[in-house]
């Protein structure tokens, strides 16, 4: 079948109509889960973390349900502003009728957090008079006819025209970006990021400086200070395209969005004046040093110290994970600049210089030492373990100009940095959709292109549906953060489905490629390795549900 002959019983009748009622019963499921938590977790009106650790199964399924449900209302939103515009066609209503299906469906009979872990109803202490509201028939029709067979060919119908269904970006600007970039990822970044991955290479300068004259490192700087003074919007459109491409340059940008960001929100006027033009330019490349190894997304525990010594920072510990570390001019480094002072309250932020290096010398600066940690994907920036003994900051680095203030001054780029990395993912699980497509489409066997078999194209829709869920999600957390509207229970949410949808679509379209999804010469070989970091960095899958289900019992959503 193709695109323009279409399928019987494939859509169904009074959609938007029926995803408004199912809607509602998500909701209300939801609303229960919340509260049978709450009795659990809820102590005097605070959250008991202690209470929350036991109960962690329970809460992560209503981080996990919490998202499901905030994902079709976002889906809902989008394909009524695409109706509204007369832009909601045959495959934008497909999709959102099997959002709502399976979605639903996995409601009632269990959420996957893992690959083996299913969270059901009565893992959240959900009981059938909580459950009773997806008993209703706009649900039950939904469940029974949203993501069917019929659904799936006709998805797959589209796809094969190279049809994904609409963004619904819903502004000229942004449109026009987004095509810029991805002419210079089709042009730039595709034909080689896979010789790139496989010789473990770093991302040619000649590519970086592109991106700079682009505007990349620069994209949410404000005019003022150099930058194009775009949205958060914008960056989730760079973003995406740059990662569709090779994840390493969509996360080129990340490390300039850190540390501009740190630098805006907490800097002095000096600081300000002095770095942002230059990140946004391009002419300093940042890099961001938190992470120990033995503290993971335990920051309180953090050990590095910095201690005054004459006009100086003295800094000793060790930092690992650091990305892109060699070839960066600043660190935002996160130390201890109060030994005596425990937890958070003794961290601060050091804006500290540094030489670029090379592969021979990594880190030619007096007082740091260090080297490559080997990774499976996620090359194209180098990962890196640093020493610090006796390695010099000037006090006038101290970020705001105050100690003390470090944690806080990271906590403000947390948003951001999620949704960036949210962007990233819906980037990686857009590419391996059409690397799975591509090669379905060309692979024949039994005499006919596997994409005919519904177990191919059936995948291959799924996958579709879900990325645009997760877009969907991405777009409303960027759109709340340039509303200057809290978002991190949002931007946790996008993150969290970003990842997992990238990791399921790049697996299935490995499965697609059969045997060669295991050579190495095929692309979908590094992008399965690309796509698995994503459920450990910025928050891991676990960290992330944590941080939402605590955030929705404190009363922030």
């Amino acid at each position: 079948m193709d695109a323009s002959t279409p399928a019987e019983n494939a859509l169904l009748p009074d959609l938007m109509t029926l995803c408004r009622e199912g809607q509602d019963a998500a909701d209300a499921v939801t609303q229960a889960a919340r509260r049978r938590l709450a009795d659990l977790c809820v102590k005097d009106g605070r959250v008991s973390s202690g209470a929350l650790d036991v109960h962690q199964y329970a809460a992560h399924g209503l981080a996990w349900l919490s998202t499901y449900t905030e994902g079709l209302r976002q889906m809902l939103g989008w394909a009524e502003r695409l109706d509204g515009g007369g832009d909601f066609g045959e495959a934008e209503q497909l999709m959102l009728q099997a959002a709502f299906g399976e979605y639903l469906g996995q409601i009632s009979g269990g959420i996957a957090i893992s690959q083996g872990e299913v969270v059901r109803p009565a893992d959240m202490g959900l009981t059938e008079e909580d459950l009773a509201p997806l008993d209703q028939d706009a649900v039950k029709t939904l469940v029974r006819g949203g993501n069917t067979a019929p659904v799936r060919e006709r998805l797959g119908a589209f796809l094969a025209d190279g049809h994904f269904g609409s963004r619904g970006l819903g502004d000229e600007t942004l449109e026009l970006v987004e095509d810029q970039f991805r002419k210079f990822v089709e042009d730039q970044v595709l034909p080689d990021a896979h010789e790139w991955h496989l010789a473990d290479n770093l991302i040619p300068l000649e590519v970086v400086e592109q991106m700079s004259e682009l505007g990349v490192f620069g994209l949410t700087v404000p005019e003022e200070n150099g930058g194009l003074g775009m949205g958060k919007m914008a960056m989730c459109v760079v973003t995406e395209e740059l990662s569709r491409g090779y994840i390493g340059v969509g996360s080129l940008g990340t490390r300039s969005e850190i540390a501009a960001e740190l630098i805006r929100l907490g800097g002095t006027d000096d600081q300000k004046a002095h770095y942002l033009p230059k990140i946004a330019s391009g002419e300093i490349l940042p890099t961001a040093v938190f992470t120990e190894p033995n503290t993971g997304s335990d920051l309180a525990s953090l050990r590095t110290r910095a201690l005054k010594d004459g006009g100086d920072y003295v800094v000793t510990g060790n930092k690992t994970w650091i990305t892109h570390a060699a070839r960066s001019d600043l660190m935002t480094l996160l130390v201890r600049t109060d030994p005596e002072e425990p937890g958070y309250k003794g961290l601060s932020m050091l804006l500290a210089e540094k030489p670029r290096g090379t592969d021979e010398h990594p880190f030619p600066a007096d007082g740091m030492t260090g080297g490559e940690i080997e990774v499976l994907g996620y090359r194209g920036m180098k990962e890196y373990e640093i020493g610090f003994d006796g390695f010099r900051v000037p006090q006038g680095q101290l970020l705001g100009g105050a100690e003390g203030q470090g944690f806080k001054q990271l906590m403000a780029t947390f948003e951001s940095a999620r949704i960036q990395t949210a962007a990233r993912a819906v980037g990686v699980a857009q590419n391996a959709m059409e690397l799975g497509l591509q090669y379905a489409l060309e692979r024949n066997q039994f005499g006919s292109m596997i994409h005919a078999f519904p177990r191919v194209h059936g995948k291959l829709a799924w996958m579709a549906v879900e990325t645009m869920i997760a877009r969907q999600l991405t777009y409303f957390a960027a759109r709340e953060k340039d509303s200057d509207r809290r978002c991190d229970i949002e931007a946790g949410m996008a993150k969290l489905l970003g990842a997992r949808t990238a990791w399921s679509n790049a697996d299935n379209a490995l499965q697609i490629h059969g045997g060669n999804g295991y050579a190495l010469e095929y692309p979908i070989s590094r992008v399965i390795c690309d796509a698995r970091i994503l459920n450990i960095f910025e928050g891991a899958a676990e960290i992330q549900a944590q941080v939402i289900a605590k955030g929705l019992l404190s009363g922030r959503n």
